[in-house]
């Protein structure tokens, strides 16, 4: 299959209102090159970096998405180029928004597979969670929990900060015989570190059908199938019940939409537990968390993003 690579030049304020663009062009995820986090990568010696030099402009990020080559798609380019162009318009003194030069190019599936997974190697992500690629070897140790993951085109290779934040907090939230939901789960890595850290009933949901199909995938190759229901859902509209912690890695602008339905599927003395906000956006979700009657109880932030532990404030 073929796809349309389209990318635009931002900044890293911009970033989160660029991703929630492409969400509503029908984009399952979005690739954000940001040459601070190369910088970070190299420093630290993580991955296979040989022979890449240090960004020296890291103040341009470019965000990227993957649309599919259809009749659709000249409709779906033009639509984005006129809600960039609106963006651009917009009278905000607080938010430099950088060039938003677009482009865009055809790629295919085994490409888009070639020019990522060089790059994706094993690497403990939390104190005990182990993130290893299907196709790697890793001699894990007695204490490691090993996730193996194929992320295909889902997005969500567990090693990105927004994520690897999530696996760090879950490895203290998740408790023996918790119920809990994975929205937007991507390529289901959250929901599969929950049932490998003890919970016994998970739900996994993303907006994007393929999303799901990669993410049931993955959940079968752990062996978790028994404990991981997958599914389709628009946020939280097809989530049925009440969960003891509801997993967000999503995006600032849906989780505050989230807040609006929270309440019927979170259950007393639950969390949520919110990742995929830069840092900038943190304001805008912690006014709608206290504005929805919730509190917060932890923010982590690494590398420009943050993620949230949230409750009810009546629960503690």
């Amino acid at each position: 299959m073929q796809w349309a690579e389209v990318s635009i030049q931002t900044t890293h304020e911009a970033t989160d209102i660029v991703a929630e663009i492409y969400h509503d062009l029908g984009a399952s995820g979005v690739v954000i090159e940001d040459p601070e986090m190369l910088n970070s990568y190299i420093d630290a010696g993580q991955w296979d970096f040989s022979g890449i030099e240090r960004a020296e402009d890291t103040g341009v990020v470019t965000v990227k998405a993957y649309l599919p080559m259809d009749e659709d798609l000249d409709d779906k380019l033009r639509a984005f180029e006129l809600r960039i162009q609106e963006f651009k318009a917009l009278k905000d003194d607080e938010m430099e928004k950088g060039p938003c030069t677009i482009s865009w190019n055809t790629v295919r599936d085994e490409d888009w597979a070639d020019n990522w997974k060089a790059y994706f190697h094993p690497e403990k992500v939390g104190g005990m969670i182990v993130i290893k690629p299907t196709w790697e070897d890793y001699e894990a140790s007695p204490d490691d929990i090993v996730i193996e993951l194929d992320p295909q085109s889902a997005f969500g290779t567990g090693t990105h900060p927004t994520t690897a934040m999530c696996i760090r907090e879950l490895e203290t939230l998740v408790k023996g015989g918790m119920r809990v939901f994975d929205v937007g789960t991507g390529s289901g890595v959250l929901s599969v570190a929950a049932a490998k850290l003890g919970a016994t009933d998970v739900t996994a949901m993303d907006y994007d059908k393929v999303a799901v199909e990669v993410a049931a995938e993955n959940i079968r190759q752990n062996g978790v199938e028994d404990i991981v229901k997958t599914g389709v859902s628009d946020i939280l509209k097809s989530f049925d019940g009440k969960a003891d912690l509801i997993v967000a890695n999503i995006i600032a602008d849906i989780i505050i939409r989230l807040f609006d339905e929270l309440d019927e599927h979170l259950a007393e003395g639950g969390r949520l537990l919110a990742s995929g906000i830069i840092s900038e956006r943190l304001a805008d979700v912690t006014e709608a968390c206290l504005s929805h009657g919730f509190v917060v109880d932890k923010v982590t932030e690494e590398k420009g993003w943050a993620a949230m532990t949230i409750s009810r404030g009546d629960d503690k």
